[in-house]
């Protein structure tokens, strides 16, 4: 049971290192390569919907963005709230008066 216990402990960091090592790295590159050559098959029309909703997302962030700059400029050029008609009027005259 000791030896057993002494070879576990001392396998772990060399498994480690060979794990860290360029070897081991290259390993883990090839391990994804034949992966993905699996998956590929719905990952072209996943990319071009990703980047289609991209392209929308971007036009949207656009528009938001002018839409806040114009509020922020009809703000700063807001008159004085006592001088807008009060609520309930329409401004325009009355053909009775």
């Amino acid at each position: 049971m000791v030896p057993m216990i002494v070879v576990l402990v001392l396998l772990i960091p060399i498994l480690a290192i060979v794990l860290d090592s360029d070897v081991g790295k290259a390993f883990a590159r090839r391990l994804e390569r034949g992966k993905r050559a699996l998956g590929d098959t719905g990952s072209h029309d996943r990319l071009v919907y990703l980047e289609s909703e991209l392209e929308r997302l971007g036009k949207e962030v656009g528009r938001l963005e002018e839409e806040s700059r114009f509020l922020q400029k009809l703000l700063a050029e807001r008159t004085d709230p006592d001088a807008l008609p009060p609520s309930g009027t329409t401004g325009a005259t009355d053909p009775d008066s």
